[in-house]
This record gives C-alpha cells, structure tokens and sequence, in this order.
C-alpha cells in the first residue's frame, strides 16, 4: 500500500481546499511533523550519557533533518501562494477595476 493510498482522505481534502500541489505539499508536512513528534517522544527515552538533557546525537540529526524538511516545504508553500494566480479552488477571482474595451463590430464589407 502507498502513502497515496493510506492517506487519500487527506490528500482529498487538504487537495480540494488547497489545489494539488499545495494540498499534497500540506500532506507531507503533516507526515513529517508526525514523524517529528514520534522521534521526540523516543528520545525522552534514548537520553546522550554526556548530556542527559539531550536526546542522543543520532536522534538529534534525524531530528535536525526533518526540521530542515519542513522549513523547506513551507517555503515552497509560501512561494506558491505569493504566485500569481495561485489561489485555493473556490476562492474568487478578484475582478478588474476597469471593464474591458469593446472591440469595435468588423465593417460589413459592400460588393
């Protein structure tokens, strides 16, 4: 089974609020900040000998990784919503101030 599969609730959801590219941006983050908390909650447990204040430096990196993973997804979200013409399905257009000119009717052409 795929992720695409285990998550298509979310991925519908956060995709139909969003559009497909942010929603399953929005998907992936929320995968890495559930693994974050997982790590964290296992380095309670797995605590450095040097600093038992710490978790260990192998769950440090892990944890440095996926905080550098999500910093980066969120600014490719933010870049995609500063896009023009980037919003959320749904969401209204905004209309121009001024209506556009009306082309002037082609001549009828006389034989």
């Amino acid at each position: 089974m795929t992720i695409l599969d285990e998550k298509r609730d979310e991925l519908e959801r956060y995709e139909f609020m969003m559009g497909t590219d942010r929603g399953r941006l929005a998907v992936a983050l929320d995968l890495l900040t559930d693994a974050l908390i997982l790590t964290g909650q296992h380095g309670v447990y797995c605590v450095s000998n040097r600093n038992p204040a710490a978790p260990r430096l192998d769950l440090q990196a892990v944890l440095e990784g996926i905080n550098g993973a999500k910093s980066l997804i969120q600014s490719v979200m933010a870049s995609l919503a500063t896009e023009p013409g980037a919003s959320a399905p749904g969401a209204s257009e905004p209309k121009s101030a001024k209506p556009e000119a009306e082309k002037p009717a082609p001549a009828a052409s006389r034989e």
